[in-house]
C-alpha cells in the first residue's frame, strides 16, 4: 500500500461494528448485567443499575433549565461525582470537560471560559476552589453539587446552584438525550507553545472508533477488574472507564499511597487488566519489586503515554506471567491511542530502538505514514514525522483555525478526497516487521509522567515574570533510568529563584514545574543566531551548569 493512500484501513473499518456513542456500552452493561459492580472506590461499591440511576438524576437537573448546556465541566478527583458526573454530562447530551482539582485555580479557570461551559458539577472536596474559579467571570455556569446539603459561601453573588436536597426528585428523563455520532463526547485540553493549553474536542464517533477496536482487540469480560491510574483531564482516563463499562466489569480507582505501592494493590483488589503510564513501572522496576511471578492476577498489562524501555518491558512481563504486555501509543487529537505493539520476549527484542519498545502498528480503522516536512513519504526504513489519519483523528482545534492547519499535511489522493494527515511531531521510522519505532520528538514537546508538555508553553510562563531576560527549559534525564524531568535556564539581574517557583506553582501544574533551576548571564547562540538549546541541554546533563539550591 502507498504510504500516503489509507484506503484499506477505510475499508477494515466499515466492517467493524462500533457503538455509536461514548456510553453505549455502559448503557448496554445496565441492561445486561445491572447488579454488578461497576465501580469500586473507598470502600464502596456501585452497581451498573445505581450508578445509572445516579446519572439519569443528575442528567435530570442538567437538562431542567430551558436552554440546556451544550458543554459540563466536572470538577473533583476521585470521588462518585467525578465519575457518575461524566456519565451525567453525556446523558444531558452535553461535551464534558474534565477539570482538575489539582490544577491552579487559574488554569482551571481559562479552559471553563474557552469551553464556555454551562455548568459545573463539582464534588464536596472542590468546594474551596469554586468561588476563585467563578469569581469575576462574566456568564457564571450553573453550579451542581450532588454531595453538599449547602453551597460554598464564597460562590460569587448571582451564581446558580443545585445541592443535594434539589437533585432529590426532579423528573428524570427517560432515557439519555440523543446526539448524533459526530457531536462531541468530551473536550480536553493541552499543553500549546503559546503559554495556553489547547483545546482538542472529541467526537463520539472517534471515541467510538477507538473502543470498538479495543473491544475486538481484548475481549474483556464482566469478570475483569480494571485499574484507573489517570485524572480525568488525560485523556487515558476513557479507557478505563468506558473500556471497563463496556464489557461489565469493574472499575477499581487508584489514589495517593495506592499509587506509591501499586503491586500491592493490583494483589490486593485481583486486578486483571492493567493501565498506567510507563513510568509507574519504571520506578518498580528500579526498586526490584517487579520480581518473577508476583502478580498473577494479571490477564492484561498495558502501558500508554511515554515511551516504554525494552528492559521494563521484559521485567513487567516475568512479574506477571499470565499477563499479555502491550505498549499503546497516541496523541489525544488522535484519540486515545491508534498504535500497539504486543510485547513478545522472543521477537520484540528485534525492533527495539535505542532501548524502547516499538509503537506497533495502527489500529483497525487507521493509517500511518513517516512524512518528510514537505508532506512528502521518506523512504522506508529512515526517520521521519509520524503522520495520523482515520477515524479517530479529531477535526482540529477549539477556535484555533491557524494551529489546526499548522497541525495537518494536506496531501492530494488521486482515489478521492485529499487525506489529511495529523502531525504527531513524533520521529519514528518503520520497521523491516511493518511496525513503528520510536526515535524522539521533532519539537520541543516533551512527556513528563505521561503528561504531553510544551516546554513553550513553561518558558512563556517564565518570561512573564519580572527580571526574566530570557528562559529555557529542556528535558533532561532524571536520577531513575526511563524517567524525565525538566531543567529551567534562566537569565537575568537579580532573580530569586525560590520566587520564581512559587509565582509558576501558581499558575502551572506540579508535572509541569522544572525540577531544577540553572542561572546563566547570557546563552550560547547557534550558527544561525538562536539560542542553542542543545548546547544548554549538555551543561545541564554534564552537570557543569549546576542547579541553583531552592
Amino acid at each position: 500500500m502507498d504510504p500516503i493512500e489509507p484506503v484499506e484501513a477505510e475499508r477494515e473499518y466499515t466492517m467493524q461494528s462500533a457503538a455509536p456513542l461514548l456510553h453505549s456500552g455502559f448503557l448496554a452493561s445496565v441492561q445486561r448485567v445491572p447488579d454488578n459492580p461497576a465501580l469500586s472506590l473507598h470502600g464502596r461499591t456501585w452497581t451498573y443499575r445505581e450508578l445509572d440511576g445516579i446519572a439519569r438524576l443528575w442528567a435530570g437537573a442538567l437538562t431542567r433549565p430551558a436552554a440546556r448546556p451544550q458543554r459540563v465541566a466536572v470538577l473533583g478527583h476521585r470521588s462518585i461525582v467525578t465519575y457518575a458526573g461524566f456519565l451525567a454530562a453525556l446523558y444531558a447530551g452535553a461535551t464534558v470537560v474534565p477539570l482538575n482539582k489539582k490544577y491552579p485555580v487559574a488554569r482551571n479557570r481559562d479552559i471553563l471560559e474557552r469551553a464556555e461551559a454551562g455548568a459545573v458539577l463539582a464534588d464536596a472536596g472542590s468546594h474551596a476552589r469554586l468561588g476563585p474559579l467563578l469569581d469575576g467571570l462574566a456568564k457564571p455556569p450553573l453550579v451542581v453539587l450532588p454531595d453538599s446539603d449547602e453551597a460554598p459561601g464564597t460562590l460569587p453573588a448571582g451564581v446558580r446552584t443545585l445541592t443535594r436536597a434539589d437533585l432529590a426528585d426532579p423528573v428524570r428523563p427517560a432515557g439519555p438525550v440523543a446526539v448524533a455520532p459526530e457531536d462531541g463526547a468530551y473536550l480536553l485540553f493541552t499543553s500549546g507553545t503559546t503559554g495556553r493549553p489547547k483545546g482538542v474536542p472529541i467526537s463520539h464517533a472517534n471515541v467510538a472508533a477507538f473502543l470498538s477496536a479495543n473491544t475486538d482487540r481484548y475481549r474483556f469480560t464482566e469478570r475483569d477488574r480494571f485499574t484507573n491510574t489517570f485524572d480525568q483531564t488525560f485523556d487515558l482516563s476513557v479507557f478505563d472507564l468506558f473500556m471497563a463499562w463496556g464489557s461489565g466489569g469493574c472499575l477499581v480507582p487508584m489514589d495517593g499511597y495506592d499509587l506509591m505501592t501499586p503491586l500491592d494493590f493490583v494483589r490486593d483488589n485481583d486486578i486483571t487488566v492493567w493501565f498506567s503510564v510507563p513510568s509507574v513501572a519504571v520506578l518498580q522496576h528500579r526498586r526490584g519489586a517487579l520480581e518473577p511471578g508476583s502478580l498473577p492476577s494479571l490477564r492484561w498489562s498495558l502501558f500508554c503515554g511515554e515511551a516504554l524501555p525494552a528492559a521494563t518491558a521484559r521485567a513487567w512481563q516475568e512479574a506477571a506471567p499470565g499477563s499479555v504486555v502491550e505498549n499503546l501509543y497516541g496523541p489525544t487529537e488522535a484519540t486515545i491511542a491508534c498504535l500497539v505493539h504486543r510485547w513478545d520476549p522472543r521477537t520484540s527484542p528485534a525492533g527495539v530502538v535505542n532501548g524502547i519498545v516499538p509503537i506497533g502498528a495502527p489500529y483497525p480503522g487507521m493509517a500511518a505514514a513517516v512524512l518528510a516536512e514537505d508532506g512528502s513519504p521518506v523512504p522506508h526504513g529512515e526517520t521521519g514525522e509520524l503522520c495520523l489519519t482515520g477515524r479517530q483523528v479529531f477535526e482540529g482545534y477549539l477556535n484555533a483555525p491557524e494551529q489546526t492547519g499548522a497541525a495537518f499535511h494536506v496531501v492530494p489522493s488521486a482515489f478521492g478526497p485529499d487525506h489529511r494527515w495529523y502531525r504527531t511531531g513524533d520521529l519514528v521510522r518503520r520497521l523491516d516487521s511493518g511496525e513503528y519505532g520510536y526515535v524522539g520528538r521533532l519539537d520541543t514537546q516533551v512527556k513528563i509522567l505521561g503528561h504531553r508538555i510544551e516546554t513553550g508553553e513553561v518558558e512563556a510562563h517564565l518570561l512573564r515574570q519580572e527580571r526574566i531576560d530570557q528562559a529555557v527549559v529542556v528535558a533532561v534525564p532524571g536520577d531513575e533510568e526511563g524517567v524525565t524531568v525538566l531543567a529551567g535556564i534562566l537569565a537575568g539581574d537579580g532573580i530569586d529563584v525560590c520566587d520564581v517557583d512559587g509565582e509558576l506553582r501558581r499558575t502551572l501544574p506540579s508535572y509541569m514545574i522544572p525540577l531544577t533551576y540553572h542561572l546563566l548571564d547570557s546563552f550560547p547562540l547557534n550558527d544561525n543566531g538562536k539560542v542553542d538549546r542543545k548546547a544548554l541541554r549538555r551543561l545541564v546533563e554534564s552537570g557543569e551548569l549546576e542547579p541553583v539550591l531552592l
